[in-house]
């Protein structure tokens, strides 16, 4: 079959297309654009049939898997795709290696080199208390924890994402780092009480080992490669929540900051719990939608979003 690869302003991409075999699938396609320029490899490329004219609906995005003859209308032999460049990508692997490395280094700096505060002109003698070292152990425990997951546990449905989020999300954490582990850490800080502290830093431990059970029980909803599509998570708190493994990753800062008792720490705290909700709504959402019950479908369960009882 032949191919017309076009740009999103109808101008012909691969000069007098491509020939493929009936059978070749949208990867294949993927590998012959790449063949044909190097730049593009399939990572970086979005290919969607062409809307029809006056439509406003969104393109049908192509999916590696599928054969191109599922997308052809009526001829089997000729098949015309719009081409987009996504950009330069990276692994969401090496994403998030970089976004949570930041922070696992930087607030170790913050409390055990003083002389980071003698250059903000405090020049007294330091006194480290208790929870200023149960907050360094506990911040640096859910930072590797992370990373260990994102090498071991997370299973991605997408490979790649572009490389300009490596510093919109770098930015996002290591800034935020830097915010709370100074005002953590401060010489003038003031603790809270002891039994504040274990209050705080003990919910916050069970929060963190719920989310970590959370993402084993979302690993098992896809395949070693990423695929096994949408699926109701189900089981523990995905019971009750959509969203559980936001949930308990919002209640381990709530915890966190219960024992620190910070205005930095209850600001990320805010942007955390927002960015997340916003996700969340999504995905229920999106559930909600492909599980209808309806043409043999399962119905999604009633649950809550993401923060029983409000959302």
């Amino acid at each position: 079959m032949k191919v017309t690869v076009v740009s999103r302003g109808g101008k012909e991409f691969i000069k007098g297309g491509i020939e493929l075999k009936n059978l070749a699938t949208v990867g294949d396609l993927q590998e012959a654009i790449h063949h044909r320029n190097k730049k593009y490899y399939p990572s970086r490329q979005r290919l969607t049939l062409p809307l029809q004219s006056g439509s406003r609906g969104k393109p049908v995005v192509l999916n590696a898997k599928k054969n191109l003859q599922d997308y052809c209308d009526g001829n089997a032999d000729t098949l015309i795709v719009v081409f987009k460049d996504l950009g330069m990508q990276v692994s969401y692997r090496t994403l998030f290696f970089w976004e949570y490395l930041g922070p696992l280094i930087i607030y170790p700096i913050f409390y055990y080199y003083y002389p980071v505060y003698q250059y903000f002109g405090y020049t007294g003698e330091r006194v480290i208390h208790p929870v200023q070292t149960y907050a360094m152990y506990y911040w640096c425990f859910h930072y590797f924890k992370r990373i260990m997951e994102t090498f071991f546990v997370h299973r991605f449905s997408h490979a790649t994402s572009p490389v300009s989020n490596v510093f919109r999300n770098c930015a996002y954490y290591w800034t935020f780092g830097m915010y709370i582990a100074y005002h953590v850490n401060h010489p003038l800080y003031t603790p809270v009480s002891d039994l504040q502290m274990k209050i705080g830093f003990g919910f916050g431990l069970i929060s963190q080992i719920s989310n970590f059970y959370c993402h084993l029980l979302l690993r098992n909803l896809r395949g070693p490669g990423g695929n096994g599509g949408y699926q109701i998570p189900h089981g523990f708190l995905f019971n009750v929540v959509t969203c559980a493994n936001y949930t308990t990753e919002i209640y381990q800062w709530v915890g966190f900051n219960i024992a620190t008792q910070t205005v930095a720490g209850y600001v990320f705290l805010v942007v955390a719990a927002l960015i997340m909700s916003n996700w969340a709504l999504a995905k229920h959402h999106r559930l909600k939608k492909l599980f209808d019950g309806k043409e043999g479908k399962p119905k999604y369960p009633r649950r809550w979003v993401i923060l029983p009882p409000f959302l």
